[in-house]
């Protein structure tokens, strides 16, 4: 049996006919920039989040760049200002941070989580900190009521990075709405996936979310006046069309990845294998379920043997890459020992129960 890791056009394959006619309807409009597509899943997925607005834009990274930006411009923060961002995440979370010539503070995780670890965050932040960007990583939700009272005490500002967590809540509130400002990555391997580049932004803040929508267009007003640096990064009609499709569906289908997850937790007896946190809510999606274990690198290798694809998520830290090597001023060996034991399984919506049998009977056997 060949089980990859994700075949996306097997999980597009589910929504396929509503699909083509999204895209021919697109096509044979002629309001395809910032059209009619892409105001509803604005308004459908702010309303899915619980949150005043979104905006649509080109990507996940844009998001962070453009909800960066926004605040430089309200003045909230200025060159140098001090951003605290988990060590354990993906490098494209930094780059949202630098290329706004901020500074990325880095902060160890929680070992079971993986998530930044909120004991950790007071010893980091000085006088040039002004908000926190929380990682809901792999899709499980960040320690948020410590989180906040954290910013609170210090007048910060929390920035969500809700890429893998489309869905997932906190105590009733689902991510892009636990923070001030919230960026989402539409890639098409997320839980809400585009069949192309797409992203969005979630805020409750009026004036926050004025500038946003100017500086994805170019930074030009209404007039046509460029009133800002701004960027070419408008959510594409097309994508918009398959993604207020993909939204009709995405909490069914988190359920769906939650059952499978339960498979895992119940029928994985292998005692060399540490399963992931499991808090039994809805505080994780299961974007990616990532077990840990002293023999990463023989478990994958047969695995793979046994036709099973295996992912390490992330296998170069940013706290590792050459472009941040000058914010690096400490050690992160919890980041460095859970990167060096992580493994992602398969685990998607189009897999048969047969796969995953076969999944759990292989780990078992190693």
């Amino acid at each position: 049996m060949k089980i990859p890791f994700l075949e996306i056009d097997k999980v597009n394959k589910l929504y396929e006919p509503q699909l083509t006619n999204a895209v021919t309807d697109v096509l044979r409009s002629s309001n395809i920039v910032l059209g009619e597509n892409v105001r509803q899943f604005e308004e459908n997925f702010a309303k899915y989040c619980g949150v005043k607005h979104c905006v649509g834009v080109g990507s996940g990274l844009d998001a962070l760049l453009i909800t960066f930006s926004a605040y430089k411009q309200l003045g909230v923060f200025k060159d140098e200002d001090e951003i605290l961002v988990p060590a354990n995440t993906y490098f494209a979370t930094v780059l949202g941070i630098t290329k706004n010539n901020l500074v990325p503070v880095f902060v160890e995780p929680n070992e079971l989580t993986f998530n930044i670890n909120p004991e950790l965050i007071e010893e980091k932040i000085t006088h040039r900190t002004k908000a926190i960007l929380v990682v809901h990583l792999y899709g499980q939700v960040v320690e948020m009521n410590k989180i906040r009272g954290i910013a609170e005490k210090y007048n910060l500002k929390i920035i969500e990075d809700g890429a893998q967590a489309h869905g997932s809540e906190y105590q009733g509130k689902k991510v892009g709405n636990l923070g001030d400002a919230c960026a989402f990555s539409f890639y098409p391997t997320k839980n809400l996936g585009a069949i192309g580049e797409a992203g969005a932004i979630t805020t409750n803040d009026d004036n926050l979310v004025e500038i946003i929508r100017t500086l994805r267009n170019y930074g030009k007003d209404n007039n046509g006046d460029v009133i800002y640096d701004g960027f070419n990064s408008r959510l594409d009609e097309i994508q918009a069309a398959i993604l207020n499709i993909k939204l009709k569906y995405l909490d069914l289908n988190n359920e769906r990845r939650t059952r499978i997850a339960k498979r895992y937790f119940t029928e994985i007896k292998n005692p060399k294998i540490n399963l992931p946190k499991n808090s039994g809510d809805k505080s994780h999606n299961w974007h990616l379920f990532v077990i840990k274990t002293e023999k990463r690198n023989e478990l994958q290798s047969f695995l793979s043997d046994n036709g099973i694809q295996t992912i390490i998520h992330y296998s170069v830290l940013p706290t590792k890459m050459h472009i941040f090597e000058k914010y690096i001023d400490d050690d992160f060996l919890i980041t460095e020992s859970i990167q060096n034991q992580v493994l992602s399984l398969p685990l998607n919506i189009a897999m048969t129960e047969n796969e995953i049998d076969f999944v759990i009977e292989k780990i078992n056997e190693f």
